[in-house]
C-alpha cells in the first residue's frame, strides 16, 4: 500500500516540492548572513522549535532560556504534538486524518547541565517535567535528552536536540524525536 499526503482535492496550489525549497533558502539565508562567533553566558533567549517524532508525530516548542554561568541554563517551555495517522476510508493521509487524529499540549520547565564545551558551540544534557493535556484528560510528561547549541553572531544560537519523552496517561507513552531550532537572544 502506498500511503500518500494529501493536499486538497488538487486545485490547491501548494506544492511539498515548493515548500522545502523555501525552507531551505531560509536556512541557507540564516547560515550565510551570520557568522560564528563566541560564546556568552548569562543570557535570556526564545527558543522556537520543530521535532519530528517515532512514530507519525510532530511537535513544536516555543520556550523562554535563562542561561547561567558555564552554559547550564533553565528553560520553560510550551509544546503543541500531534500524532497524523492514515485516514481508513480514503486509505491514505488526508487532512482530516492529520490534524485531528490525536493532539497534546504541554507547559515545563528543564534544566539543562552543561556537558561540552567548544570555542562556538556547547552541548547539554536536557532533563524536564511538564504538565497538559489531550483535549480529553490531564497529562503528564518527563523529558531527557541530549542539546547542542552552535553560536552564530551577536547572541544568535542555531541547536539540535534528541528528545525522548515519557507521557504519562498518554496514546503513546514514549516519544522519540529530534528537533531543530534557533535561540533569538532577549537581552543584547
Amino acid at each position: 500500500m502506498n500511503a500518500q499526503l494529501s493536499f486538497g482535492d488538487g486545485g490547491d496550489r501548494f506544492s511539498p516540492r515548493y515548500y522545502w525549497i523555501g525552507v531551505a533558502i531560509i536556512l541557507a539565508g540564516i547560515f550565510f548572513a551570520t557568522r560564528a562567533s563566541a560564546q556568552s553566558s548569562n543570557l535570556n533567549r526564545l527558543m522556537l522549535s520543530g521535532a519530528v517524532s517515532y512514530e507519525r508525530g510532530l511537535d513544536a516548542t516555543l520556550a523562554y532560556e535563562h542561561e547561567t554561568r558555564y552554559h547550564n541554563a533553565w528553560e520553560y517551555f510550551a509544546m503543541g504534538y500531534l500524532k497524523y495517522e492514515d485516514d481508513p476510508e480514503a486509505g491514505h493521509i488526508t487532512k482530516k486524518s492529520f490534524w485531528h487524529s490525536y493532539n497534546t499540549w504541554h507547559i515545563g520547565i528543564a534544566y539543562k547541565p552543561c556537558v561540552s564545551r567548544g570555542r562556538n558551540h556547547h552541548g547539554n544534557v536536557r532533563i524536564g517535567v511538564s504538565a497538559g493535556s489531550d483535549l480529553d484528560k490531564f497529562i503528564g510528561g518527563i523529558h531527557g535528552g541530549y542539546e547542542h547549541s552552535f553560536a552564530l553572531r551577536h547572541g544568535w544560537e542555531l541547536f539540535f536536540q534528541v528528545k525522548e519523552d515519557f507521557i504519562i496517561r498518554g496514546k503513546d507513552n514514549f516519544r522519540t524525536g529530534l528537533a531543530f531550532g534557533v535561540k533569538v537572544p532577549l537581552n543584547r
